[in-house]
């Protein structure tokens, strides 16, 4: 019989997984043994709540559900760093008519660390990232009363959230984030979310809002994500230095759209955005069946035009793509990707990689199989068990020769990376003999696993797999 052995880390989730979905009293849950807990409460433990992110989110009004991000530029002065009111007063006002239209409405704002510099008069910003946090601690306490006082002269509420992506990265709390989404939406209240700066560190955070606010359309299932900007619209070069630069009206794909238009442009000087992030975010937010749009962010009481001119359109021409009077519109894809796929590629940082061969390509991608230790090749990185990591292989040009590495996808892997790398190209009945027990047959399981490239040809992949079968585990 086989022994097993469960990660600390794992265990430690599956109890909290069981103390919430237990009748059991506390005390009988210091009882539990350390053996491996049954697959089938594992699973029930990932399972979505069924009133979270099940379906599309429901607006009780029948309206729509928005995200708008709003950048730093469109917030503060560049050079004094003063709130810019008039701008911000515009766009309360124009979240306020989209509630009172019955559209639910949350807010991603940056700005925490302009403000900061004007209450600390500092001249610009900092460039090492512990002071850059002190700055954004000051400024994000007065930024919150700056949206209050505003909002409070229409009697609306408001709520803060902050988010960090290593607090997305456990499933509970990522869960327990949508949760308190859809009730402050329920409840009538404004979320106005911003990212933790204080306690994110360079390898774990957004690092720019335009993502952030991708992230949290996705956690809402929104319908539209509003990215304002200090440009009309998406041009295939910046208009400010090529007269000749055309204005993009309409993208039906993000990826094609990247080999027509030159975004190589930085954010401003308080910011850490730039068209470059808005591709990203786009892409994020499409991906989930978010329909995105990049739009004016000095003008934004043009976002109530927008979705006038869009729901016209689809009255009376259906799912005809529409090239906008103002902004860019970015079509959501027609199959997004559900939840938990969806929150595995964009919620969880990466901690290393795995290189499979030939016949796990083909395994994956053809037969959307687990990925289990014989296709494996190489482990790079250092993680832990329940940790994410992108699965890559090599694939040779059929005209030059030239070798290239390319990602087939992303995923939660069952054992460390030490573990993967005495396991690798073995088959799954070994791993005992390996290891002295044996967690999962595989190595990340299909259902916690990401396939980016499903296009790939798994025939140019340079790693074979030999005389192995794709389905040899």
């Amino acid at each position: 019989m086989l022994s097993h052995r469960l990660p600390l880390l794992q265990l430690r989730r599956d109890l909290v997984y069981i103390h919430a979905l237990s009748p059991w009293p506390a005390s009988a849950h210091r009882c539990l043994s350390l053996s491996r807990l049954p697959d089938s409460l594992i699973a029930m433990s990932q399972e979505t709540p069924k009133n979270v992110r099940s379906s599309h989110h429901t607006n009780p009004s029948g309206g729509l559900t928005l995200v708008i991000k709003l950048g730093t530029s469109s917030i503060c002065d560049e050079k004094t760093h003063l709130p810019k009111l008039a701008n911000l007063s515009l766009l309360v006002e124009t979240v306020v008519q989209l509630r009172n239209l019955g559209h639910q409405v949350v807010l991603v704002t940056s700005g925490a660390v302009g403000v900061g510099l004007k209450r600390l008069n500092m001249p610009r910003r900092p460039k090492h990232l512990a002071q850059v946090q002190a700055v954004a601690a000051v400024g994000q306490g007065r930024l919150m009363a700056l949206y209050d006082d505003l909002f409070g002269n229409f009697d609306q509420p408001i709520a803060q959230i902050l988010l960090t992506r290593d607090t997305l990265a456990e499933r509970s709390q990522y869960l327990n984030a949508c949760n308190t989404f859809n009730e402050l939406l329920h409840m009538g209240v404004i979320p106005i979310v911003n990212e933790n700066d204080t306690v994110s560190h360079s390898e774990i955070r957004f690092g720019d809002n335009d993502t952030l606010s991708a992230v949290t359309a996705g956690m809402i299932n929104a319908d539209y994500l509003f990215l304002l900007t200090d440009v009309e619209c998406l041009y295939t070069d910046n208009p400010r230095t090529n007269p000749e630069a055309r204005a993009v009206r309409v993208v039906q794909d993000v990826a094609k759209l990247r080999e027509e238009v030159i975004v190589s442009s930085p954010g401003s000087a308080l910011g850490t955005g730039g068209m470059v992030t808005k591709l990203i975010a786009a892409d994020l937010a499409t991906a989930a069946g978010c329909a995105t749009i990049i739009t004016l962010g000095s003008m934004p009481q043009r976002i109530v035009q927008i979705l006038e001119e869009i729901g016209e359109h689809a009255a009376q021409h259906g799912d005809s793509p529409l090239e906008l009077t103002y902004g860019t519109y970015f079509l959501a894809k027609p199959n997004p990707m559900v939840d938990r796929k969806w929150w595995i590629l964009h919620g969880l940082a990466t901690y290393g990689s795995i290189t499979v061969d030939s016949g796990a390509v083909r395994a994956l991608i053809k037969q959307r199989s687990s990925l289990f230790a014989a296709g494996i090749v190489k482990v790079e990185g250092s993680f832990v068990a329940q940790q994410s990591v992108r699965v890559l292989t090599v694939i040779q040009d059929d005209d030059t020769g030239a070798e290239s590495i390319v990602e087939v996808g992303k995923g939660i892997a069952s054992y460390t990376a030490q573990e993967i790398s005495r396991i690798k190209g073995c088959k799954s009945k070994e791993i005992v003999g390996l290891l002295g027990y044996v967690d999962a047959e595989y190595v990340i399981h299909r259902d916690n696993l990401v396939v980016t490239n499903p296009d790939l040809d798994w025939t140019k992949v340079v790693l074979k797999a030999g005389n192995r079968s794709p389905t040899d585990n």
